[in-house]
């Protein structure tokens, strides 16, 4: 077994010191997963903030934190190690107000960032966090309010930043946690107010509690209506609301007293649809009736009213920075910006769509926009309403990816009505083909690779693969197309949809061809086979169809699953995939002979619901991929043994893979999923054939660190001695160079490498082999290369920074290894704790040097005991690296 993780690597070796990488000055492909060759788009949007600077734009997603340039768009990092989904309500990330720092809330809890550096600092350790619904800093930075989407109770808890310690929970047992709305600081950190359901009288409150204390203060309410938002004036002594009765309220602070009852809108209210000028002297209204509403905070006057941008009424409303303008914003395709002195409209930007949020930069020049319609983001000049700069490559969702067959580029199919190319050598985005307005639900390139089929809706669409040009729109079916695939030859389209039918259309002018009918339920996918003379498909009823081309005849009905087909490349197999059998949850792949229909093997699948299955061009391998999976996963047809599992989707969204696709020439993988990307994942090369390498010592067909140790081991012994590589008599430092000298050479190709690759192999050990050989003063060019490779070793053995890596096995029960890297020698130590903060255990590892600390003879090991010896309960656990000045911190699961 150690033989074979040193040749693991070895590959891993070769793969970071002698292959270029493409894409390692490509900003999209930061902290791409193991195995993964590039990531395309940088997955959805949950949430957003900039900097109190004005110069950082942080987007919250489904595979981590991207941050921009606020001024040119630019990205600037990719923080990932949130271990769940970061939350999609509220506010799920924010800066801190002096700018030092960033929080974000997932379901793993709430976590810090150091701005500058782009660097973890602490997860905020207490309780157990679910996910964070709302999390906001005090106004000094020195406290984060956060709220849970879990339970049943209301519970708001206040933590401290320095110590990242929960100093109070704040709760109410009349009322929902999940009905609290949104809870905010005073402008001087002394009180909090949200909005809260108060299941007693069912209706909406506001409740105003002290900080220090946490004690209630006051809660205000009419008693006939409820409350839809609440916030603090500018200097904190007022409370303005909105009310379901369509007025708006000032209220005393101090004395809970009612001022002003602001009349005037006649549609109900949403969030972010009031807010105060920021000398606090005005307000600011949009309501459902379509009209935006200019008050005087002092008199209660109604000073404009100004028309909104669409019928269905203005959703968003904000000041600039120093008051002068208000901009408003709705489901219309623009944001309006006023001018606040005189009411009149200044300007229009179009081009938007419906708008999620708007944000002023702190200079007042650029507004920033988020759409709903799709994922972008717009920054633009507020004096000449242009856009400066539109920041793309985010996707809410893939459908589903292909290939051309020439394996140059890759499409993939978005719910926002899209269809984007890229280039599958490079990752790199070519063009959005739109158009649709509607969901793509399936989409397929024709043999020669210049046409692409799409469904969506009631119709499939037909594009020009090199221009992006819509060429065609193909009618027929009743309900949505599901479904759309080429006949070999490219003469024919087959397209399945919810009406329960499969339709056969002319590829060259759309004309319908034939309607097959036969399901009882919709059409979930139907595929040609190789030779272009059967159609399979299948259906929500359960039901595996083989149906000849030519006359429609059912040939085989299969039953069982079948959620997804695939036909082998000699048309001999088909592999089929599904979620149910007879009520039974079903987790295999089931293979079918398709000249007789007989089921030919099941490969046992022991998580979620297979979602979609590949074969590899040659036949040897299938790809499966699927909802609530432990993801991607490759597998020997002929024995049906699981040869690899790769997972990189966004945390939480393993559960989410829409499709698996090979390339036509069978070196990579790409998945689509959830999280809005698409990964391309390298796949090893078939095997040569053998032959004998005099380097390779153990004759396993590559020369690579078992060889090397396999000399070491030898050193000194005479004689006939595999590990004697010049046949000099004795194994010596010379044969050990000469292997080096020959990394790389092959007789067959290498295993998929692991970065878990377990090794005894150490610095020091390569860092002596180099001294020892440079002590000869041997000239020859092989000796030297040899010299060179064991140096390139020893860099790649180097780390470039301190690192916490995550433990295995993970769940565990009662042991797990922890391993690290070191950039610098240092005393290190580890601290475990409880979920609620409590210490559990320290493990003083001692002084150490610079290296990877990975395999079980080198991490720090945890027999799952505390420092009394007693073993500890079942549960979340947090453990903390402290490497000199240097501390991180992550998540580990006891389950007995």
């Amino acid at each position: 077994m150690k033989m074979r993780h040193l040749f693991l690597l070895t590959v891993t070796f070769f793969t970071l010191v002698l292959t270029p990488n493409t894409f390692a000055q490509d900003s999209p492909q930061w902290h791409l997963p193991e195995g993964a060759k590039a990531r395309l788009g940088k997955g959805h949007i949950n949430g957003f903030a900039y900097s109190p600077d004005g110069t950082r734009l942080a987007m919250a997603g489904s595979i981590g934190i991207w941050i921009y340039d606020a001024q040119t768009g630019e990205e600037l990092e990719l923080l990932t190690g949130h271990t769940g989904e970061i939350g999609d309500i509220y506010d799920v990330v924010s800066f801190s107000p002096d700018g030092l720092m960033l929080a974000s809330a997932g379901q793993d809890g709430i976590h810090l960032w150091d701005v500058a550096t782009s660097t973890h600092i602490r997860p905020l350790i207490g309780h157990s966090v679910k996910l964070g619904r709302s999390i906001k800093f005090s106004p000094d930075s020195s406290m984060i309010i956060s709220i849970d989407d879990f339970g049943q109770d209301m519970a708001i808890h206040l933590w401290d930043v320095a110590t990242g310690k929960l100093l109070r929970t704040i709760t109410d047992n009349r009322v929902s946690v999940y009905s609290v709305y949104n809870v905010s600081f005073s402008p001087d950190d002394s009180l909090l107010v949200g909005v809260v359901w108060d299941r007693v009288i069912r209706l909406r409150v506001i409740r105003l509690w002290d900080v220090a204390t946490g004690r209630l203060l006051r809660t205000i309410t009419d008693n006939r209506v409820s409350v839809y938002n609440v916030s603090f004036s500018p200097d904190g002594s007022l409370l303005t609301s909105s009310w379901e009765d369509s007025t708006i309220r000032l209220w005393d602070v101090a004395t809970g007293r009612l001022l002003h009852i602001f009349i005037g809108h006649t549609g109900w209210f949403s969030e972010n649809i009031i807010t105060f000028s920021p000398d606090g002297s005005l307000l600011a209204s949009g309501g459902r009736d379509n009209t935006i509403r200019i008050w005087d905070v002092n008199t209660g006057r109604n000073t404009y009213v100004l028309p909104g941008n669409t019928t269905h009424g203005v959703d968003r409303v904000l000041f600039s920075p120093d008051g002068s303008l208000l901009a408003s914003a709705g489901s219309a395709d623009d944001i309006r910006l006023w001018d606040v002195a005189t009411g009149k409209l200044l300007r229009i930007l179009t081009g938007n769509g419906w708008t999620r949020s708007i944000y002023f930069l702190p200079d007042g020049n650029t507004l920033v926009s988020f759409p709903f319609s799709d994922s972008t983001v717009n920054l633009w000049n507020v004096y000449t309403g242009r856009k400066i700069h539109t920041i793309t490559g985010h996707m809410s969702y893939v459908n589903g990816a292909a290939f051309s067959p020439d394996g140059s580029l890759l499409a993939s199919g978005n719910p926002d009505g899209t269809i984007r190319l890229w280039d599958a050598s490079t990752g790199a985005y070519i063009r959005t083909l739109t158009g649709y307005g509607w969901y793509c639900n399936n989409l397929a390139f024709s043999p020669d690779g210049s046409t692409i089929a799409s469904g969506s809706g009631d119709t499939i669409r037909l594009w020009d693969a090199s221009t992006g040009e819509h060429q065609r729109t193909i009618i027929g079916h009743t309900e949505s197309v599901k479904n759309v695939t080429f006949s070999p030859d490219g003469s024919m389209i087959a397209s399945g949809g919810d009406d329960n039918t499969i339709r056969l259309w002319d590829a060259s002018t759309g004309e319908h061809q034939r309607t097959i009918i036969g399901h009882t339920d919709y059409i979930i996918s139907v595929l040609f086979s190789p030779n272009g003379l059967m159609l399979a498909s299948t259906s929500a009823d359960d039901t595996l169809h083989l149906w000849d081309v030519a006359t429609g005849k059912l040939l085989h009905t299969m039953t069982g699953h079948a959620r997804s087909v695939s036909f082998s490349p000699d048309g001999s197999l088909l592999a089929s995939a599904g979620w149910w059998t007879e009520g039974i949850r079903v987790r295999g792949i089931r293979l079918w002979d398709v000249a007789t229909g007989k089921l030919l093997r099941t490969i046992t699948h022991n998580t979620g619901y297979i979602h979609n299955t590949s074969f590899s061009p040659d036949g040897l391998l299938l790809a499966s991929a699927g909802w609530w999976t432990e993801g991607i996963r490759l597998w020997d047809v002929a024995t049906g043994k699981l040869l690899r599992t790769m997972t990189g989707h966004g945390p939480n969204y393993t559960d989410r893979y829409t499709s698996v696709s090979f390339s036509p020439d069978g070196t990579m993988l790409a998945s689509a999923g959830g999280d809005g990307i698409v990964l391309l994942w390298e796949l090893a090369p078939t095997a040569p054939e053998s032959k004998k390498i005099a380097e390779d010592v153990n004759d396993d067909g590559i020369v690579n660190i078992i060889d090397l140790t396999f000399v070491a081991s030898n050193f000194g012994e005479t004689g006939a001695n595999a590990a004697d590589v010049n046949g000099d008599g004795v194994v010596n430092i010379i044969d050990l160079t000469l292997v080096a000298a020959a990394f790389g050479n092959t007789a067959a190709a290498p295993f998929v490498w692991s970065r878990n690759s377990e090794t005894d192999l150490t610095r020091s050990e390569v860092a002596a082999w180099i001294e020892q050989a440079r002590q000869l003063n041997l000239i020859d060019p092989a000796f030297q290369r040899g010299i060179q490779v064991l140096e390139q070793l020893l860099a790649a053995m180097t780390p470039k920074e301190t690192a916490l890596l995550p433990n295995y096995p993970n769940p565990f029960n009662p042991e797990t290894w922890i391993p690290y890297q070191l950039a610098k020698p240092t005393n290190v130590s580890i601290s475990i704790y409880t979920a609620g903060g409590q210490l559990v255990r320290t493990l003083d590892v001692g002084h150490r040097a610079v290296g990877i600390y990975q395999n079980k003879n080198h991490a720090a090991y945890w027999d799952g005991k505390n420092n009394l010896g007693e073993p500890v309960a079942s549960g979340v656990y947090f453990y903390t690296l402290t490497a000199g000045e240097f501390t991180a911190t992550r998540k580990m699961l006891i389950r007995k």
